[in-house]
């Protein structure tokens, strides 16, 4: 049973009339006619009776009718899905990102992309990096914001550097500036410092560590294990300092003293990555080109 078959059926059923169906078609009359017995032939049954002047249902085309209108108009309601899907008026993105970047990087981008279009629904996943390859290895995601280099290098990701980003101190106005009040600081001069510090697994965390190590001393903490936005929180209580993006810092820095650090400064590299084997979805692809040209 052919579609088309099922479409010249419905002609014929609704217009009584075998010419005026193959015009409602666009189509001749005897190729409209033949798919009709191929079709009856395939059935077993006739559909029609036939006679000068009068064509009506047999029984077997009345049964016919109501389920080839349904096949039909399921059809054409899945041409406009894909449609609409293929013109970006519906369809969602799953992106990764840091907790950093969704407070720093992507809010702006986001907003324009649910503007030019708003039938899309984004799922933000917030993770770090090593989480945010796993869930893309695995399908769970379209696209990832990670920090390069990757935690674990997978030939089935593709990255793209978006952006070189400095870090920078953050503290409380109300406590003493770290430095000495001067207007860079350098990562040695954070030792004795208390830090407030990210949890285990966070990008930022082992960079900050690393840093410090290099400059020899253990970093000590006044208070680890929280997100971006308790991290922020307790600097702000005054309880030590922290190291951070400038991009969080200039966004959330009501209520914080900023400091950059002294060259060369300590800096991040963020990718939009992507599975090498799958193509993203036009969607997708979409939100990928709006980060690359931001």
């Amino acid at each position: 049973m052919q579609f088309q078959q099922l479409q010249y059926f419905v002609a014929v059923a609704e217009t009584r009339h075998f010419t005026r169906a193959a015009a409602a078609v666009h189509v001749a009359q005897p190729s409209l006619s033949q798919q009709i017995r191929a079709l009856e032939r395939e059935l077993g049954a006739d559909l029609f009776l036939r006679a000068r002047g009068n064509i009506t249902l047999t029984d077997a085309g009345e049964a016919l009718l109501p389920l080839a209108r349904r096949i039909l108009a399921d059809a054409d309601t899945a041409r406009h899905e894909v449609q609409e899907l293929v013109q970006l008026r519906r369809g969602r993105v799953r992106l990764g990102a840091t907790p950093s970047l969704c407070t720093g990087l992507l809010p702006d981008v986001l907003r324009a992309f649910h503007d030019r279009y708003p039938g899309i629904r984004l799922l933000i996943e917030e993770g770090g990096s090593h989480d945010l390859v796993r869930e893309l290895a695995r399908g769970a995601l379209d696209l990832a914001l990670v920090v390069l280099p990757l935690p674990t290098p997978s030939p089935a990701l593709s990255t793209a550097e978006l952006l070189r980003e400095d870090l920078v101190v953050v503290s409380s106005p109300e406590a003493p500036p770290p430095g000495g009040g001067r207007r860079t600081v350098d990562v040695a001069e954070l030792e004795g410092e208390r830090l407030v510090m990210f949890r285990h697994g966070y990008d930022l965390r082992e960079l900050t560590v690393a840093a410090c190590r290099a400059e020899g001393f253990e970093p000590e903490f006044a208070v680890e294990g929280g997100e971006m936005d308790a991290v922020l929180g307790f600097v702000r209580a005054g309880l030590g300092v922290a190291v951070v993006p400038r991009m969080v810092a200039t966004r959330s820095g009501r209520g914080l003293r900023v400091t950059p650090l002294s060259r060369p400064a300590l800096h991040r590299t963020i990718a939009l990555a992507h599975r090498s084997d799958v193509a993203p979805p036009r969607a997708a692809r979409e939100l990928q080109r709006m980060l690359l040209e931001r």
